[in-house]
């Protein structure tokens, strides 16, 4: 029988409004199993037991008296160490953003709003800048099933806490693959949402106390479930408080429900930036199912290729990172204008095709390896060595143009390591790429618990 801690989300608020469990009992549940499985992988580096305790205890009292509750009452689970919770430690993994914030960051607003009972923080890479997740703070994540590997970041600590049960959903961002580069190298689901989907204040980086919106970066759920992801998505999407006086979201609903109205295109390998046999493979068997479950598979390339997104990506990119860039506001403006172009490009593309299959790395989960400057890091690949920022190549379309992404799993290499795959949709078509994966999910499994983790 599986464990509590692994089903879904949307079934544990079910049972908890059934009354079939209390919030506390769940809690204690997902506490225990922190208590069990963290030393050894350091996900959930900040607890705060007596607080989630009192508010599990009145989403109790209130379904007792019968009052109105939202779509995740009682749902215990963790956040991001780089989004703001009133009254817990928050850091971003840097010493000098360190503080206990008085205001929750907007996108856990909602997610409290909703119901959800928020009892720890998972690790994240220093200013959530690394594909790795270790920091001077709270020292190395590592990945559930293979402890000598990272899970990947900067959601490393979310995607090894979602894959073990310690939490049943996950909030995650992405500005170079941080919600889908996490999700694959541990087995589990993200969403990266169009851009502007989700409000990013308090969202760490920008440094404590930011306002202004970040390019590139989206906010998204994580959780091992694709209906997860759709149920999260439709908690946290919306306009900020100013824009709302004059905007409201509608996101339209999926061009196709089934597998064989949708047009599917793939890009599965690339000479810049190739992909491993063993993830190849996978990622083949993967799309064979499809094609032999009905899928309308569609031969069409985007117009563009991954060297010119990686430069793109980059342009725009380390400004926002590096504080000693010295990009002149014309020359944003010139890449920016780039990036308008590749857009266009894009919607064009997408009204012949539905959605784009992609990998989302081209290896599955790397040795931990701490060097500095990363830049010189190396990652084994066959026979050789690749650079370690050859990780940019495959995550860089969607961000760069802005469009949704739905990581989802489809199986794993020779060596037991998880393989995903990335669905890429149109801007602001959200839903057909859930609904896409939801599709992968149902055909080929979707998430298994790491061995020892059931």
């Amino acid at each position: 029988m599986t464990d509590i801690a692994l089903w879904p989300a949307y079934r544990l608020a079910e049972a908890i409004r059934r009354r079939e469990l209390s919030s506390r009992e769940l809690l204690e549940h997902h506490l225990a199993r922190v208590e069990r499985f963290n030393p050894s992988l350091n996900a959930v580096v900040t607890l705060d037991p007596d607080g989630a305790r009192r508010a599990a205890d009145a989403a109790d009292g209130a379904l007792a008296r019968g009052a109105p509750v939202g779509p995740l009452h009682g749902v215990p689970m963790t956040i991001k160490d780089t989004y703001e919770t009133a009254g817990m430690r928050t850091t971003s993994g840097h010493p000098e953003w360190d503080h206990v914030p008085e205001r929750d960051a907007e996108a856990v607003r909602r997610l409290r709003a909703a119901g959800a009972v928020i009892f720890g923080k998972t690790n994240t890479p220093t200013r959530a800048a690394d594909w790795q997740t270790f920091n001077p703070i709270f020292g190395t994540t590592n990945n559930p099933w293979d402890v000598s590997r990272t899970p990947g970041g900067s959601s490393g600590g979310a995607s090894a806490a979602l894959a073990t049960g310690m939490t049943a959903l996950e909030l995650g961002s992405d500005i170079a693959g941080s919600i889908r580069v996490p999700a694959n190298w541990c087995g589990v689901c993200g969403h990266k949402p169009s851009w502007g989907l989700v409000p990013q204040r308090g969202h760490l980086p920008p440094p404590p106390g930011a306002l202004a919106e970040s390019d590139l970066g989206v906010m998204g759920p994580m959780a091992r479930d694709v209906a997860d992801l759709e149920f999260m998505l439709d908690i946290l999407a919306g306009p900020t408080e100013l824009s709302a006086v004059g905007w409201r979201l509608e996101l339209p609903p999926a061009r196709a429900s089934s597998l064989g109205e949708l047009r599917l295109a793939t890009w599965l390998d690339d000479a810049d930036y190739p992909v491993e046999a063993d993830v190849g493979a996978t990622l083949d068997a993967a799309v064979a199912a499809l094609s032999d479950a009905g899928a309308r598979l569609v031969d069409a390339k985007p117009p563009v290729t991954l060297a010119e997104l990686v430069g793109l990506h980059q342009v725009l990119l380390y400004p926002l990172m590096d504080p000693t860039s010295t990009l002149s506001h014309r020359q944003w403006m010139s890449a920016h204008e780039r990036r308008e172009l590749l857009r266009a490009k894009m919607a064009d593309y997408f009204r012949d095709v539905d959605a784009l299959l992609m990998p989302i790395t081209g290896v599955p989960a790397v040795k931990h390896d701490h060097h500095e400057p990363f830049i010189e890091r190396l990652i084994p690949f066959g026979d050789e060595n690749r650079s370690y920022f050859d990780l940019f190549g495959w995550v860089g379309l969607a961000t760069v143009a802005y469009l949704p992404a739905t990581a989802v799993p489809v199986g794993r290499t020779a060596g037991g390591l998880p393989v995903g795959v990335q669905v890429v949709g149109p801007f602001l078509e959200d839903r057909t790429t859930l609904t896409v994966a939801r599709h992968i999910e149902r055909l080929l499994g979707g998430f298994t618990p790491p061995p020892g983790y059931t």
